[in-house]
């Protein structure tokens, strides 16, 4: 059960407006916005946050953030947010196959050595106490130019957040996500646990 119950989808008409956005990253508004619109201006904030950091605003693809999104969100430990990634990186073009083999992204020749730098640099970056050392960070710079750097950590960041409000708030989860999840991440052991 939830901390606290999310709002319904039209209980702020601006704050349903700008969370269309999450129709077509997910297919329907996610709780933790639903939940944060009892503050609107948190909501409003966050919806522009989520825009502006997983825009597809040069060689960091749409798909490429979800990914990220993941393994950050694997290494804090969300399965909130496990779900919603995993199903927003196969919305934007993810195979099956290399969304299960990113478990072992390190030895997958699914990914590219730039891919592979960037995924370290996440798992270190979401690590409680930070993990991102000078051998990580040498690598990010040796595949990604300064920009693609601060987009890559700002998908990281942008997920500590969610990671946070989600785990917290044991948001409950929502059903496009649950099949996601049961899909693409159950044989590894996620179910979803307290969200449910």
């Amino acid at each position: 059960m939830p901390l606290v119950a999310p709002l319904a989808a039209d209980h702020d008409g601006e704050v349903a407006e700008l969370a269309r956005f999450f129709n077509e990253t997910l297919g329907f508004p996610p709780n933790s916005v639903l939940t944060m619109q009892r503050r609107p201006e948190i909501a409003k904030a966050f919806i522009a946050l989520n825009k502006a950091v997983m825009a597809n605003a040069g060689r960091v693809t749409s798909e490429q953030k979800r990914l990220i999104g993941y393994i950050a969100s694997l290494t804090a430990g969300c399965q909130y947010c496990q779900a919603h990634t995993v199903l927003a990186a196969h919305r934007y073009g993810a195979s099956d196959v290399r969304i299960s083999e990113l478990w072992n992204y390190e030895r997958s020749p699914l990914f590219s050595p730039a891919e592979k730098a960037a995924f370290a640099f996440a798992q270190a970056a979401a690590s409680v106490p930070n993990a991102v050392d000078e051998r990580i960070a040498e690598d990010l710079k040796r595949h990604w130019s300064d920009d693609e750097i601060v987009e890559i950590l700002g998908v990281v960041s942008l997920f500590g957040y969610l990671n946070r409000w989600n785990d917290s708030m044991a948001t409950s989860i929502e059903g496009g996500a649950i099949e996601a999840g049961d899909a693409h991440l159950g044989a590894r052991g996620w179910t979803g646990a307290k969200h449910r």
